[in-house]
């Protein structure tokens, strides 16, 4: 069974950054595509980012477009999400999950889903 757990979460300031990690167990993450997925208070979950499984294509939310970025470390088994300029409305709980085939944002294409880190900017 393949297993997501997300870490790196907290309180942070606005214009600090943070980085949340993807760590998998059970399964290599080699082959699926992984994508970061955020859900703010009252709000519905967003599509934030995604990597290809080979790490050669990545996609951005435009919201957080040239200050978020994602990464993988095949041999760490792991998935980063590198957040920078953080802003307020960056507030949620931040899931990743796992896909095999054609990469997409699209959360039905996602079979294996972590339980949420939550990442609050406030001052």
């Amino acid at each position: 069974q393949l297993q997501l757990v997300e870490s790196g979460g907290g309180l942070v300031q606005p214009g600090g950054s943070l980085r949340l990690s993807c760590a998998v167990s059970g399964f290599t993450l080699d082959n699926y595509f992984v994508g970061w997925f955020r859900q703010g208070p009252g709000k519905e979950r967003e599509g934030v980012s995604y990597i290809s499984s080979s790490g050669g294509s990545t996609n951005y939310a435009d919201s957080v477009k040239g200050r978020f970025t994602i990464s993988r470390d095949h041999a760490k088994n792991t998935v980063y999400l590198q957040m920078t300029s953080l802003k307020p409305e960056d507030t949620a709980v931040y899931y990743c999950a796992a896909g095999f085939g054609i990469v997409t944002m699209r959360p039905a294409r996602y079979e294996f889903w972590g339980q949420g880190t939550q990442v609050t900017v406030s001052s």
